[in-house]
């Protein structure tokens, strides 16, 4: 099991997965905005989406958890 946690502070604009999806390594899984730039976090590994753990329009800061696989 892993956690995807947000590389930098900003918004979380859009989430392009959904629980119980099948992710590969390098798979876009969520959008954020941050000074005014679109930036993708990509999953770290396979697996499967668990729990998701932000929403559309939440503030998150860097490191905090956004996805967990397993």
């Amino acid at each position: 099991m892993s956690v995807i946690e947000s590389p930098m502070a900003g918004k979380v604009v859009e989430i392009l997965v959904e629980v119980g999806q099948s992710v590969a390594e390098d798979d876009e899984v969520i959008i954020l905005e941050a000074m005014k730039m679109e930036n993708p976090v990509y999953a770290p590994e396979s697996g499967v989406v668990k729990e998701i753990k932000v929403e559309v329009g939440k503030k998150v800061s860097e490191g905090e958890p956004l996805l967990v696989l397993e």
